[in-house]
């Protein structure tokens, strides 16, 4: 199974922000930690240590999930999973934006369609626009380990 990179991970902790107490996001929805909301309710507070745990396990639910929708390369897995921890494997998957990667759109359309994901609460969120612009990036940019993939390994041990 595939698995994001320590940049994604680091990228939706920093667009997430630590909360230790459970507080309403914009859209009105308890929230604790690094933006988990699965049983979340208000009065709640938790550890650092806590925070991490609930954002790793989250994360490789949707590892799992958004695997099954392509052959993804780091950089777009990453964009991805980013994209569905902050708003939902379902949508993702019914997207435009996954339906315009999967039709093989420019990548003018594929970061267009990132970039319409910016509101929360009927408003455009100066957050959700650093975040789209990042994941919409990050999509395009190029496997830091696609060469050690693709090398043939099989003269490696042989001497001359």
């Amino acid at each position: 199974m595939k698995k994001i990179s320590d940049i994604c991970l680091n990228k939706i902790k920093e667009f997430e922000g630590l909360r230790k107490e459970a507080y309403l996001d914009v859209a009105g929805v308890p929230t604790i930690g690094y933006g988990r909301t699965y049983g979340v309710k208000m009065g709640d507070v938790i550890s650092e240590y806590w925070a991490d745990m609930y954002l790793k396990a989250d994360l490789y639910d949707l590892e799992k999930q958004v695997d099954t929708l392509g052959n993804w390369n780091q950089p777009q897995f990453d964009a991805l999973v980013s994209f569905a921890y902050n708003l939902g494997f379902y949508k993702l998957k019914t997207s435009t934006l996954m339906k315009t990667i999967k039709e093989g759109g420019s990548m003018h359309a594929i970061k267009k369609e990132f970039k319409r994901w910016v509101y929360a609460g009927g408003k455009v969120q100066p957050g959700l626009v650093k975040r789209r612009e990042w994941e919409a990036k990050r999509f395009f940019e190029p496997d830091e380990m696609e060469p050690m993939k693709v090398r043939d390994w099989s003269d490696f041990h042989k001497t001359k």
